[in-house]
């Protein structure tokens, strides 16, 4: 039941992810993981192939999660994932996992030479900032082997930003791919980084809005498509970033750029396209039913996230409540699919393994409700309005 009950309510969202998305080109998701993390999640081979095929995904960046096991050098990781990759038929391209404070140059060196084609940072999880000696060492390696540096860039994060523009700009040969729309100091880093040639920001971020200002302040030919696996899946990482790409006003071309072409230039060594002016909105307009349908949605999904179902349910309720509104004016198409997802998700949370598919549902009905357009005018039937508020009375 409850696979049916997740089927039926993600298909929208899958039809409407293949509308969005332009014919011809490659998806290339840009940050997904494998192995064993401390928190107690994991992903194995098989599984991240699916969820790439799953998208429509050919390739993708992998590297080791905060393995228990990475002590020393994280070396025991990166050869798992090293050797994953070889046997992904060349769609996962293997980053090495470094840790600044153990012989990362000398790691890295050794990883390069196995065939690993990119290096992975995590100042949290390795408690580290730009300003060491050893900082310099990793970024010169990287200059000197061609290849780029993903740092997480994500919550949980100290300061980082001037350091982390400082060691850039003193390396502008070093590409950089900073993760999860770099929301620890997006303003900062943005502004900084401007005129850096090589810095990419990729999308893996919770919230929508991170990534519609995202394309707001930089160009859209460095941003690249993320989902985080296992941390996010990668067929709902597309959807937010083809949802933001159509915000953004972005032609074909570009958004083919987002979702896998400019990854797929970078590291198949035809490097990186030249740039445009930013396309997002400085202003992000969101008719007043829809925000508050997002706003409950946004505090939902953290609690969701760490297991506080209770507090999640109350935060799903309260949003349901919005889309069963009886005058919804010009939102009502949208808060029909919305609330639609979010009672399927209320549903899956009663279920054993509910909580994953529950979440991915909430997570699309809050990248709709941040982007839907502000023109729309389309109303829903009165039954479709009268059958969400039976739904909302049962749930």
């Amino acid at each position: 039941m409850s696979a049916s009950l997740y089927a039926n309510a993600l298909a929208p969202f899958l039809a409407e992810g293949e509308r969005l998305r332009p014919a011809g080109g490659e998806v290339f998701d840009a940050h997904t993981h494998l192995g064993l993390d401390e928190d107690g999640r994991s992903l194995d081979l098989q599984t991240l192939l699916s969820q790439l095929d799953g998208a429509g995904a050919s390739r993708a960046c992998v590297f080791p999660l905060h393995d228990p096991e990475r002590k020393p050098s994280y070396s025991v990781p990166n050869d798992r994932v090293l050797a994953w990759a070889g046997e992904s038929g060349g769609r996962l391209i293997p980053f090495c996992r470094l840790d600044p404070a153990e012989a990362p140059v000398a790691e890295g060196e050794r990883c390069l030479a196995r065939g690993a084609r990119g290096i992975k940072l995590h100042p949290r999880a390795q408690a580290f900032a730009f300003d060491g000696l050893e900082m310099d060492g990793i970024f010169t390696l990287a200059e000197e082997a061609s290849v780029p540096i993903l740092i997480h860039a994500g919550r949980g994060m100290p300061p980082i930003a001037d350091g982390l523009a400082d060691l850039a700009l003193r390396h502008p040969d070093v590409v950089l791919i900073l993760a999860h729309g770099a929301i620890c100091d997006q303003g900062i880093l943005t502004s900084r980084l401007a005129d850096h040639p090589g810095v990419l920001y990729d999308t893996s971020c919770f919230f929508p809005i991170d990534v519609i200002e995202l394309f707001a302040r930089v160009p859209a030919e460095r941003i690249v498509f993320a989902s985080d696996p296992p941390y996010g899946l990668t067929s709902s990482g597309l959807y937010l970033a083809l949802r933001v790409a159509a915000h953004a006003g972005l032609d074909e071309q570009a958004t083919r750029g987002v979702i896998g072409e400019t990854m797929a230039g970078l590291v198949d060594g035809r490097g990186l396209p030249p740039v445009s002016a930013p396309r997002g909105a400085v202003e992000i307009t969101l008719q007043g039913r829809l925000a508050r349908a997002y706003g409950y949605g946004s505090l939902a999904g953290p609690a969701l996230f760490a297991g506080a179902i209770e507090q999640a349910q109350g935060m799903l309720d309260l949003a349901i409540a919005v889309c069963r509104d009886p005058d919804p004016g010009a939102a009502g198409e949208a808060l029909d699919a919305i609330g639609a997802a979010l009672l399927a998700a209320r549903a899956l949370l009663n279920t054993d393994g509910g909580a994953r598919p529950a979440l991915d549902l909430l997570f699309r009905a809050m990248a709709r409700a941040a982007t839907e357009p502000t023109s729309a005018t389309a109303q829903p039937t009165r039954p479709a309005r009268d059958a969400l508020a039976r739904a909302g009375q049962d749930a």
